[in-house]
């Protein structure tokens, strides 16, 4: 199930709030000991997370699928970024949800029911965390997390059920400005800058990929030589963009097969379409680069 965006802050008694983190999203499948960790795009993630995956083990329940998300902690400080580095950080899997419970498919059941049902489900300690919710007080939560520098907030139906899709039953109030998009290609360095200069990203819409803009900055240098790396290795002779790179000077450009997702933060999106201020986070391994389209808040 997926949040839908919203502009739009509201307190409702119908409604709980979570705090939205931003890590990798998974589904934990167990059954008697056995556990796959698998993200949104079905690829296994427990070579990746073995801590969370151990911890899961632990639980002897005979069979669940629960839902949440892989996320990392420095103090308190929690980034995608810093989930790319991990360097002296806590990898902790955040859940929020449950699909399956010892035998019994409670998709159909209320969210505030489920949430009960995943707080006795697990012993929640070390990796595994329980993840908590207000009911009602989404404004305030919402500055509070703001005020913290969270991503932001999700809001959830108390009474709605757990659907395989992106639903307006969950709303995402988000502090900041993240956009998965596909890299379409590269430029070339300049100065002293080794691999390559800029990223050059986009999205789907409907049968076109989209051109949004040249990220330059958020690149250290393990990153620059990674990228550069995979990107000269899916490279290709013309653009693969379908809109928008008309305006792109013919020199200095290089392509590549649209296939690798980055997470990329920006300050807002331009009158005709571009990112404004955009910083690279990461690659992400979890969605495919068909399914990234450009996020538009509802209402």
């Amino acid at each position: 199930m997926l949040a839908t965006l919203t502009e739009k802050r509201f307190s409702d008694p119908g409604w709980i709030y979570e705090r939205k983190f931003d890590g990798i999203r998974c589904l934990a499948f167990g059954r008697r000991g056995r556990i796959s960790l698998l993200t949104r795009n079905r690829l296994s993630a427990n070579d990746r997370f073995p801590g969370v995956v151990e911890a899961l083990a632990g639980q002897h329940r005979e069979a669940f699928i629960a839902d949440g998300e892989v996320v990392a902690f420095r103090g308190l400080e929690s980034s995608f970024s810093l989930l790319q580095r991990r360097e002296n950080a806590r990898i902790v899997f955040q859940v929020f949800d449950v699909l399956y419970a010892d035998g019994w498919d409670v998709t159909r059941v209320a969210q505030l029911h489920r949430k009960a049902v995943l707080r006795q489900l697990f012993d929640f300690g070390g990796p595994l965390r329980y993840t908590t919710h207000r009911i009602g007080a989404g404004e305030k939560y919402a500055r509070e997390a703001c005020q913290k520098g969270w991503e932001g907030v999700i809001a959830k139906r108390t009474d709605a059920p757990y659907e395989h899709r992106r639903s307006p039953a969950w709303l995402k109030f988000k502090c900041v400005n993240e956009q998965e998009l596909v890299i379409g290609g590269f430029t070339e360095p300049q100065g002293s800058r080794q691999g390559f200069g800029a990223l050059l990203v986009g999205y789907r819409q409907g049968s076109d990929f989209v051109y949004a803009g040249k990220v330059g900055t958020g690149f250290d240098e393990a990153t620059l030589r990674d990228l550069t790396k995979r990107l000269t290795a899916i490279e290709r002779a013309t653009p693969p963009f379908t809109r928008g790179v008309e305006k792109l000077p013919p020199r200095g450009v290089h392509w590549v097969k649209p296939v690798l997702v980055g997470q990329v933060g920006f300050a807002e999106w331009t009158g005709d379409g571009r990112l404004r201020h955009p910083r690279f986070l990461g690659l992400r391994s979890d969605k495919a680069a068909k399914d990234v389209v450009r996020e538009v808040p509802a209402g």
